[in-house]
């Protein structure tokens, strides 16, 4: 009887369950209030916790923390159910990873994605059109922005009531912190990225500027940066392919309108993502990067709805591509390796004509404002255009670099070594003294930000001198192979002319304080010596003095230069850490 029972509990429990997943309501926030109200974050995580409870096809996991004090979660789509984190990287299937909320008052990627997932799963026809796809989402990347919710901060944005802020719990800017990671978000997107190694990465976000006809653009990470076939596929392939997929579904889409401060008609350049954006920094690993930018001036139920088919269409092109795509991620790497150089700054080419894009935007003009003295701009929405308009996406190398078989980093740049581990980047330490033949980088000359900049004074217009010599390492130095996966990764990170170096964001300052200096008074008798010494710095300083009235009329730089050239002159002043071996 006993037995019977149980059975019975058994039979009504597994019915219970599918009935409850069958008739449980997982209408999202946003479908609730009719298209204008986003869920809060802790909605969030419970609609995707009750999905994963429900569904089998559904994980929720969280790795990592971030500086808010609560984990970043990941919620992961697999076709053959439950699935280890740790199996993801090694998977045959394409890789997706979407990001959301990385600005949380740009909501409309957290709404979309969670409809999406509960689209897929509740249908049998998308579960089977995704078999081979691991679709996996961050459902809010700005925790700490996500909670300080309120209705005013997005001026320029129409909806949803409320929503998050953009800086984090520590008020940095979270799309600029990818390379640099001063950020425990920052370093547990690492952990995902790297733990997942997506094919495919999506950043969803809300723009900001001029006003179109568009509710949604796109962002595809720089083509010409991307480079070799990576940057072609992503060109005259995968963006042409999006664009076609929305215009069937009715929907215009544009490249990001990159305009500030004039009207779309004058033209614009692509925006470059270098490594402190999503793309930039994913791109680095040979990832296809794209970010959805929605139009502040929309409504928020469009702009939702139009993010939701962008994403859709990014996944039906990531199955119908998926073994182009594998094979040249696989192949990328080589392809860097097999050439010499490697560009580390860019420009727009200015040798190439400009792309023409039919452009539907509204009339702009400056108009007498009614609140300062000045003017103002206005778009007459009444006026609207459809007109081919200028659009240059097309860059050269500015600077570039010889790819050396190694780096090496001396020791004791602990926080440098905590990045290189972050994102995986093989690397093994001197077990002995050696001296190798190694080119050094001195820092000639740097620009830097007047204000700071996401918690740093930004260095950038770098220059440096170099020479090679035989040099002393000591064992615990770090010798880094640039034949490995992440050598796009080590060559911007350690290059410091690259735009966003370690040196530019502020890593390697200590080198640029002189720690040992002269009393004039004291030096004067030396220098005088040190001149008789040497004929040729002396005809060296003798000319400077006839050529350069400023220096004639500074004894204090004329000492300077004498000094420099002296013996007592500190060699580890603006002498990077870093060298380079070439053999």
């Amino acid at each position: 009887m006993k037995k019977t029972l149980s059975l019975l509990f058994v039979i009504c429990f597994l019915a219970c369950k599918q009935q409850s997943s069958s008739t449980k309501d997982f209408k999202t926030t946003f479908e609730k209030s009719n298209g204008t109200a986003t869920a809060t974050y802790k909605e969030t995580i419970e609609y995707y916790q009750q999905l994963a409870d429900s569904y089998p096809e559904i994980t929720l996991t969280e790795i990592g923390e971030t500086d808010s004090g609560h984990p970043l979660h990941l919620v992961i789509f697999n076709t053959d159910g439950k699935t280890d984190i740790n199996i993801i990287k090694n998977s045959p299937k394409n890789r997706v990873l979407i990001n959301n909320g990385i600005h949380p008052g740009e909501s409309d990627g957290i709404d979309a994605s969670m409809m999406k997932l509960r689209d897929i799963v509740q249908s049998d026809s998308l579960k089977k059109s995704y078999k081979n796809t691991l679709i996996n989402i961050i459902p809010i990347y700005n925790i700490g922005g996500a909670l300080n919710r309120n209705s005013h901060t997005r001026v320029n944005q129409n909806g949803p009531k409320e929503y998050g802020f953009r800086g984090n719990a520590q008020n940095y800017d979270l799309n600029r912190d990818f390379v640099k990671q001063d950020t425990k978000n920052a370093v547990s997107f690492a952990q995902i990225f790297h733990t997942i190694d997506p094919d495919v990465f999506i950043d969803n976000h809300v723009s900001n500027g001029a006003d179109y006809q568009y509710a949604i653009t796109h962002l595809f990470t720089q083509h010409n940066k991307l480079g070799g076939a990576l940057g072609k596929f992503i060109e005259t392939q995968m963006r042409p392919a999006l664009e076609t997929s929305l215009i069937i579904k009715r929907i215009p889409i544009t490249p990001y309108v990159n305009v500030w401060g004039k009207t779309p008609k004058e033209g614009w350049t692509q925006f470059f993502d270098s490594p402190r954006y999503s793309t930039g920094y994913t791109t680095l690993f040979n990832t296809f990067g794209m970010m959805v930018e929605t139009h502040m001036l929309k409504p928020y139920k469009i702009r939702v709805e139009q993010t939701y088919a962008l994403m859709h269409s990014m996944l039906e092109f990531t199955e119908e591509r998926s073994v182009d795509i594998k094979a040249l991620r696989k192949n990328a790497v080589h392809e860097i390796l097999a050439k010499e150089a490697y560009p580390i700054t860019f420009e727009i080419n200015p040798k190439k004509e400009p792309a023409t894009i039919q452009f539907r935007g509204y009339q702009g003009t400056y108009i007498d404002s009614k609140v300062t003295t000045g003017k103002r701009m206005f778009y007459d929405r009444s006026k609207p255009y459809l007109e081919p308009v200028d659009y240059y996406n097309e860059y050269r190398p500015k600077k570039e670099v010889t790819i050396p078989k190694a780096y090496i980093l001396k020791n004791g740049w602990s926080k440098i070594l905590e990045r290189l581990d972050n994102n995986q980047i093989q690397y093994k330490k001197f077990d002995n003294d050696t001296i190798i033949l190694a080119e050094y980088m001195r820092i000639k000359k740097y620009k830097t930000r007047k204000n700071a900049y996401e918690g740093h004074y930004l260095h950038y217009d770098t220059e440096v001198t170099k020479d090679t010599v035989e040099q002393q390492f000591f064992k615990g130095d770090i010798y880094i192979p640039t034949q490995q996966k992440g050598i796009r990764y080590i060559i911007e990170t350690l290059e410091p002319e690259a735009t966003d170096s370690f040196f530019n964001w502020n890593f390697f300052d200590t080198i640029l304080q002189q720690k040992e200096g002269y009393s004039a008074y004291v030096f004067e008798d030396i220098a005088e010596q040190f001149l008789k010494d040497n004929p040729e710095i002396q005809k060296e300083f003798e000319e400077k003095l006839k050529n350069d009235q400023n220096f004639t009329k500074s004894p204090r730089a004329q000492l300077n230069f004498i000094f420099k050239k002296s013996p007592y002159y500190e060699k580890a002043h603006n002498l990077l850490p870093i060298y380079k071996v070439f053999k």
